[in-house]
């Protein structure tokens, strides 16, 4: 069987077969249909003429519905008319499984779209998000890998949190209290003592009654940790491997860059990439109309003028330390604040990436803890890290869902994820 994609590279008059399902199909007088055929790679037209078919065939098309799946065989056509300019002039048609009437159809509701979305994720769009979505994170992870990084698994049940948040997940452990993670960070910094270099591709949680077209419950979350890295070299990690994989997906996946229309955002999305202090930042959002006060930590409405500024991701760094996590080291030149960043992208997606330098001091640690009201108990093997042979290191975390909104440019973060998990919806 051949794919769709390779039926059209082939000359016109050479038989062909093919199988997938059925994209589009539709009658036209009494003895032509057309059916539309897609599988992974793209659609093509089949044409079953029904003098040119023994009975069963064009009995069997008739049958069909928009999904169903089956085999065809034919003789490939040249014709401007057809999509793509070729059509199969069908010899012979052979359902696998003719199936129901599909359910979706145009104009249906978001809502009933995601209560079906088991089936609306073979429609065109999905599956190209789903494509993009698979090479970004290729082109994220062998950036990675070209600097040293090794894959690092963590897991998914945790007892504390690394943000020490209210926003997490309880679930009973047998019989002992325990959270979904909200993320993998501790547990790669566990990594690098024994890797130096290593990164965590999971699913983070986040219980957080966020009802916005940014925010997710479940996610997944790619973050990177390196031992004898300072903030300014995390900063050069973050921005370089963004940028190759932007550049690495426009240079590459062409049919998606069209598809998606986003050649023209991407232009110049080369390291080095804007930086603003977090007080600089706070007194952009005021000149360009917003109301912020020093301390107040940035929202959607915040990040979304501040990026109106730029066509490439920046960097807001050095955030005050009481409205940040307790583990971001100090800023040498002002206690106040934290050696960290957060990369804003441009266009309205909002904060795609957040990093630090760490606390690598066992005592400075342990009363960033007090002072953020957390357990010392409850951090007792992260604390250990710092007992044993600490060494100054940073790391940050990527949203892979918010990363390919960004580069897709989607209007909701929901579909640049099989089946999204929010606030509402947990189904299917």
């Amino acid at each position: 069987m051949l794919k769709v994609e390779q039926a059209f590279k082939l000359p016109e008059g050479t038989e062909v077969s093919l199988r997938g399902w059925v994209y589009r199909i539709r009658k036209l007088g009494e003895n032509k249909i057309f059916i539309v055929l897609r599988d992974v790679t793209g659609t093509i037209q089949a044409v079953v003429v029904k003098e040119n078919v023994p009975a069963h065939v064009w009995a069997n098309a008739e049958k069909l519905y928009h999904e169903s799946s089956l085999t065809i065989k034919g003789t490939l056509k040249e014709d401007e008319r057809a999509p793509g300019g070729k059509e199969v002039q069908v010899q012979e048609l052979s359902p696998i499984s003719i199936g129901e009437p599909f359910p979706i159809h145009k104009d249906q509701s978001e809502e009933f779209l995601l209560d079906n979305r088991h089936l609306w994720i073979r429609s065109r769009k999905m599956t190209n998000i789903f494509k993009a979505r698979h090479h970004l994170i290729n082109y994220l992870t062998e950036y990675l890998h070209s600097k040293g990084f090794y894959r690092f698994d963590p897991p998914i049940i945790t007892t504390a949190g690394a943000e020490g948040g209210a926003d997490m997940f309880e679930l009973d452990y047998f019989g002992q209290k325990a959270y979904l993670t909200q993320s993998s960070q501790m547990y790669g910094e566990a990594g690098i003592f024994a890797l130096e270099r290593v990164y965590t591709l999971a699913p983070s949680f986040r219980a957080e009654k966020s009802r916005t077209r940014r925010h997710l419950a479940e996610y997944w979350h790619l973050e990177p940790e390196a031992a004898f890295v300072d903030w300014e070299e995390n900063m050069q990690i973050q921005e370089e491997m963004v940028s190759y994989a932007i550049e690495q997906f426009l240079q590459n996946h062409p049919d998606l860059v069209e598809f998606f229309g986003i050649k023209d955002l991407h232009k110049d999305v080369k390291p080095p990439f804007p930086r603003l202090t977090y007080y600089e930042a706070v007194d952009l959002v005021n000149k360009l109309g917003g109301k912020m006060e020093y301390g107040e930590d940035f929202g959607a409405d915040e990040e979304a003028l501040i990026s109106s500024q730029y066509n490439k991701p920046v960097f807001i760094t050095k955030y005050p330390k009481k409205i940040k996590a307790f583990y971001m080291k100090e800023d040498p030149n002002d206690p106040e604040l934290v050696l960290n960043n957060d990369m804003i992208a441009p266009y309205g997606h909002g904060e795609i990436i957040g990093g630090s330098e760490r606390i690598w001091e066992l005592e400075k640690l342990k009363q960033r803890i007090k002072e953020a009201g957390l357990k010392e108990e409850n951090y007792k093997w992260y604390l250990d890290l710092r007992r044993f042979g600490s060494v100054p290191h940073s790391g940050f975390g990527l949203g892979i869902e918010r990363f390919v909104k960004y580069v897709l440019n989607l209007d909701h973060i929901r579909d640049a994820v099989p089946f999204p998990r929010t606030v509402n919806r947990v189904y299917p």
